[in-house]
């Protein structure tokens, strides 16, 4: 991979930090799928990708793994090869596996970072949970959907949050846990009400990723590793 334009802007020895760099993510839709394709052409060359699902007719509107001729197919695999696409040399782990409370400790291992871009409550709980118990570096994304303004996405703690109905389930939970503190990259727009499925649009989740994947990107460049 032509890592010029890059070391141009941030230097060599700051393009090798990010060569070394494993980054673990965990949901491979819309904003994981986004943040591993940022990450891997920044540089990152070594990722772990988690996701139980297959690519469905509705993932074409905002997934990078969503195509017609990939529909029916695991999104972990897909994606390997897209990143394989941009870096031949990237060494990537798929895991084909929903995680939980029962198979996180086992899951996520001998990783620097940890994107979490899970939809579920009770899975992300349970995976944030293990990572700040065990020092694991992790930021969390919150939610995308429901949403079609101008995206307004930014970095702040999930105590801090407001208007965002998934931060607000998590907190609780987070709480009962003893976790006084998460990284999140979450909207300060109001979601529209509506009581059906989750609605969602193509570049809001590609927005959030754009954030999470930045904000990994400036932290690993400031630090001694």
């Amino acid at each position: 991979m032509d890592k010029s334009r890059t070391e141009i802007l941030i230097g060599k020895e700051n393009v090798d930090k990010l060569s070394r760099l494993h980054v673990t993510i965990v949901g491979v839709g819309g904003v994981g799928g986004n943040v591993a394709l940022f990450l891997a052409r920044a540089g990152v060359e070594h990722f772990t990708l988690i996701d139980f699902d297959k690519v469905v007719p509705s993932n074409l509107n905002r997934q990078v793994i969503a195509y017609e001729d990939t529909i029916g197919r695991e999104k972990v695999e897909v994606l390997s090869e897209i990143i394989k696409k941009i870096n031949k040399n990237a060494v990537i782990l798929c895991k084909n596996e929903r995680i939980c409370e029962e198979n996180v400790a086992n899951l996520i291992n001998n990783t620097d970072y940890v994107v979490d871009a899970i939809d579920s409550v009770k899975d992300k709980a349970s995976l944030i949970v293990h990572c700040k118990k065990n020092n694991i570096k992790i930021i969390s994304a919150m939610g995308a959907g429901n949403r079609f303004d101008e995206p307004r996405f930014y970095v702040t703690d999930i105590y801090k949050t407001h208007d965002d109905g998934l931060a607000k389930a998590l907190r609780k939970v987070l709480r009962d846990n003893g976790i006084k503190d998460l990284k999140v990259v979450t909207c300060d727009s109001k979601p529209s009400k509506i009581d059906r499925v989750i609605g969602s649009i193509s570049y809001y989740p590609a927005m959030c990723a754009g954030i999470v994947a930045a904000h990994i990107v400036n932290e690993i460049i400031k630090e001694d590793l």
